[in-house]
Parts: structure tokens; sequence; C-alpha cells
């Protein structure tokens, strides 16, 4: 039996690492990762396309296979740099449920539909005995790429007149998503909607035991639709212990967290050098630079 989610705990940890400094970060990753992580899903798409109302429903539904939580992102103001967290208000009539938990960040300084110290957040929800953790990105289209490397199942979600999303396919995010689901199953354009994403999921080059994404509708006064995509997603991870990926999966991820960190750190050197310091060459930028980093990991 599970032991009972410590709300009040698990808040405060994710507040300190949310505002945690790259220091912090640092520490933290020095932590040993826990026996059983929780399964990550990753749900994006454009603005609009139905992400909050689909995740809702999927986390309801999959309640029953152990304690859920869903991290949404939203939008933060580039002038106040404040978030309405929107999601976190349409989801606040789900059902009340003692395994399931919901937060919502705003989306800071990061550019790639997520928010900073993520990867560290969803490290901590494993310590708290989750079976799965839904992550609801920003829905900002093409800059979302980031999303692959934190998550084991990618779901795009698509407005069935989205023919913006139907551009980002085109432009790659086709080859990332394990699941495609038009919603709005009830609008007459949706099934002329799957099958365009069909054809254009089609034209991707894949490997012969690659996983070959479903397309599949999804409505709210339909919950079959809703068993259909979950059993998508059971299906997807099932597919991809059998082939092995956990292990690569995870190198890929630590290798994004170092990325997002060195990015970060050199974005806040750059930030306190004055106007002289960008008249050198760019040889003794880059040599003053890694000493000012050189200096500060050995605090």
């Amino acid at each position: 039996m599970a032991v009972p989610l410590n709300r009040r705990e698990l808040g405060l940890t994710l507040t300190r690492l949310a505002n945690a400094s790259d220091i912090d970060l640092a520490s933290w990753g020095q932590q040993e990762p826990a026996l059983n992580p929780a399964r990550r899903i990753g749900v994006t798409g454009a603005p609009g396309a139905g992400k909050s109302t689909l995740l809702g429903r999927l986390a309801l539904h999959r309640l029953t296979k152990g304690r859920v939580g869903v991290l949404a992102v939203d939008p933060s103001s580039p002038k106040t740099g404040g978030a309405i967290l929107g999601d976190r208000i349409r989801m606040d009539d789900l059902e009340r449920s003692s395994e399931l938990y919901i937060r919502s960040f705003g989306s800071r300084a990061s550019s790639d539909g997520l928010t900073d110290n993520l990867c560290e957040m969803l490290d901590a929800m494993d310590n708290f005995a989750f079976h799965e953790v839904f992550l609801e990105t920003v829905g900002v289209g093409q800059a979302e790429y980031a999303v692959r490397q934190y998550v084991d199942t990618l779901v795009l979600v698509m407005h069935p007149d989205s023919g913006d999303t139907v551009q980002a396919m085109k432009a790659g995010i086709s080859e990332m998503a394990d699941i495609f689901v038009v919603t709005k199953a009830d609008l007459s354009g949706a099934q002329k909607a799957v099958n365009h994403v069909k054809h254009i999921a089609s034209l991707v080059p894949r490997a012969n035991n690659s996983w070959e994404p479903p397309v599949l509708l999804m409505s709210e006064t339909q919950p079959q639709l809703i068993e259909a995509i979950s059993g998508a997603i059971d299906q997807h991870q099932q597919w991809s212990e059998q082939q092995g990926f956990k292990e690569q999966q995870l190198l890929l991820r630590n290798r994004y967290r170092l990325q997002r960190l060195l990015e970060r750190a050199i974005a806040q050197v750059l930030v306190r050098q004055e106007a002289r310091f960008f008249t050198k060459s760019v040889g003794t930028q880059l040599e003053l630079v890694l000493k000012i980093l050189g200096k500060s990991t050995r605090r």
C-alpha cells in the first residue's frame, strides 16, 4: 500500500526547486535517483488545441493504475514575469482525489515551452511515489521540441481546423510525437484532419522495428475515445520498454539537463558584463567566460 501523499512537503519541494539557483541545482543533481521513477507523459500542441481538457480526462482515467501527478506550464508575461496559471484553473473542476496532484508553473525565462528547473522538479516527483506524471507545455508550436527530452511518451494534440499545427508537423514535430490526437471529434472536419495527419506521418522515414504513431480522435462526450488514447499510451510504454530505450532516454535527459544549466550560467555571465567586454575578440570573450564559470563552480 502506497504511503499517503504529503502534499505540503511536495509543494514546498517544488517551490524551492522552481526558485533554485544553478549552484543549488548542481547539489540537487548529486542525489541518488529514485528506485521506481514515474512514467512521464508529455502533452503538447498549439494554444487552444484542447491539451488541458485531454490531460484532465486522461489523469482521471489513469488514476486506477496508481498515483498521478500533473505539471502544467503556462506562459509568463514578458513585461511583468507573472503568469495566469490558467491550466490549474481549468483543471480545478476535476473530481477530488487523494492520489491526484496538479501544479502549474509560469514559463519564466524559458523559451522552449517549458519552465526553468523542470528536470529537477520531475525528479522530485519520483520521490513521492507517483506512478505517472503528466507534463503539459505552454503550447508555442515548433519551439516545444525540448519536451521530447523530458518524457517517455509524447502526445501531440491538434484542433481539426488547426492549419498551423499541420505546418508545424511538416517542420519536424511529427518525427517526435508518439501519439497524435485530434480533438473535437464531433466536428465535421475531424475525420478529414485525422486522414491528413496520417498521411503526413506516413511520410516520415522509420526503421522496420520503429513505433508507428497512431492518430486518434478525442471528445469529452465519448469516454471510449479517452480509453483508446490511454490504451495507446500503454502500448507505447510497453513497446519502449521492450526495445530497451530507458537507458538511452536517461542519457539524453541528463545531457539536456547539463546543456540547460550551461546555457543559463553563460547567459548570467554575459548579462553582467559591461559594454567594453563585447569589444574584445571572440577568443578573449570565450576565455574570460570560461574563467568566470570555473570560479563559480568552485564556490
